[in-house]
């Protein structure tokens, strides 16, 4: 229930229903005056959301910033990676990979580097129908056929969400080490809600930052009065994720 809820709240906190709301309103106003009125919010609302700009300045405070490879210290038992950064294509029989793909490639990079001893995966089925594609098993079989050894990756393919993926994992991780070193690599934007996830229930993270949307300060002229529907994207993570802390932190996970 709590999965299919986060799955209409996220449709209904996104930016473009809230402006496909307005234009509708807008256009069934007969009064030519509030009309105006109404079309000039909607603008101001557009824009506001589709500023790359403005985006940037509301996620650089909230994203965890990333560090250099260089600066973790040591070896770790195992590079956590969470799962959301693929959609499974039946008739081709592989992953589609989406920008939060920058999990498992910056994953890859640290084990090749030898700073992670295994690469542990963790994501289920993120879809309300297909139920059977699980995330996990799918990037492992991926991993594999790059050339990662098999005995190097582990899996957790069950979660559905950021409660679950610690929850879950746990058990796992334990097995391995249980007082063993982790790194953790989700998105950015992510990372708050992840690490205190995994750290509630007991397992201590050293954060790695991947998949960011800010970065240095930017006054290029696109980048400042230029709408795209980047940013709308940008914000339906955002507001997701900002959803998802409020959420989680009301009902104890974090």
């Amino acid at each position: 229930m709590f999965f299919i809820l986060s799955k209409l709240l996220a449709f209904v906190i996104a930016p473009v229903v809230w402006i496909t709301v307005l234009l509708i309103w807008t256009l069934f106003t007969e009064d030519a005056r509030k009309k105006q009125e109404r079309l000039i919010i909607t603008f101001i609302v557009f824009y506001f959301f589709s500023n790359s700009f403005i985006l940037d300045e509301f996620m650089r405070p909230y994203e965890t910033p990333a560090v250099s490879e260089s600066t973790l210290p040591g070896k770790y038992d195992a590079g956590i990676v969470l799962g959301g950064m693929i959609a499974y294509d039946p008739t081709l029989v592989r992953p589609q990979f989406s920008r939060a793909v920058d999990r498992l490639m910056q994953a890859v990079t640290l084990y090749r580097d030898g700073k992670i001893r295994k690469i542990f995966i963790s994501g289920g089925s993120g879809s309300i129908l297909e139920k059977d594609v699980l995330e996990a098993k799918i990037l492992k079989n991926y991993l594999v056929e790059l050339g990662i050894p098999d005995s190097s990756i582990m899996v957790e393919a069950h979660s559905k969400n950021t409660r679950e993926n610690a929850l879950f994992s746990k058990p796992l991780l334990d097995s391995l080490n249980k007082n063993g070193r982790f790194i953790l690599i989700t998105s950015a934007m992510h990372m708050p809600r992840a690490k205190r996830c995994f750290e509630k229930i007991g397992v201590h993270v050293t954060p790695f930052s991947v998949d960011r949307y800010s970065g240095p300060r930017k006054f290029v002229f696109d980048h400042v009065f230029i709408p795209t529907t980047a940013a709308l994207d940008g914000w339906n993570v955002l507001l997701h994720e900002w959803l998802g802390l409020i959420t989680y932190k009301i009902s104890g996970y974090i």
